[in-house]
């Protein structure tokens, strides 16, 4: 059993027949009353996400995720092909078990594919992923000094947020949590 004091961000558990992941959590204690525990949860089987409120202390099953490496083959329409790097067995996975973790994944990364009775739930990401800067603005001499930014498409196509002095084809390591700019990879 999860107790809500052991809730954090990534946790998995079951609840009314849903095996869901915490994607944010805030705990709030007003003067009176007891404490109560805000999620934002997303439903690993189907993709979508809703808030829940629940008291502290409330207990919720635990779900035993298993772990295994594969590698990112390609996209086609439909969705995504993998494969297990120890079994060389090709998967398909669709969007919705992706998710926004589409945008940081090129062809041949390896990533960690977490399963639930056999069924591909989700993915897991590294922290940080190096993509290649495919289209953005020119920085001119001088522009630096104030330190400003500007919008920059990867090679992905996820747009983040770079200084001035990024240019194309320059490749750049990206938070996979927050999606924000880490630095410029030389």
């Amino acid at each position: 059993m999860i107790d809500t004091g052991d809730i954090r961000k990534g946790s998995t558990f079951e609840s009314d027949g849903r095996l869901l992941k915490v994607i944010d959590f805030s705990h709030n204690k007003q003067g009176r009353g007891s404490a109560q525990l805000r999620m934002t949860l997303r439903d690993l089987r189907t993709g979508s996400t809703t808030q829940q409120t629940v008291m502290a202390g409330t207990k919720f099953s635990a779900i035993r995720l298993e772990r295994s490496h594969v590698q990112f083959l390609y996209r086609d329409g439909d969705g995504f092909h993998l494969m297990d790097t120890e079994t060389f067995d090709q998967l398909h996975l669709n969007e919705t078990t992706i998710g926004d973790a589409a945008n940081y994944m090129k062809e041949n990364d390896v990533i960690d594919l977490l399963t639930h009775d056999g069924e591909p739930i989700d993915i897991e990401l590294p922290t940080s992923v190096v993509l290649s800067i495919s289209q953005t603005d020119p920085g001119f001499k001088g522009d630096t000094a104030t330190g400003g930014t500007k919008p920059a498409t990867l090679e992905t196509g996820l747009v983040v947020t770079v200084p001035l002095f990024i240019n194309e084809g320059d490749q750049v390591k990206v938070d996979t949590r927050t999606g924000a700019y880490i630095e410029r990879i030389a």
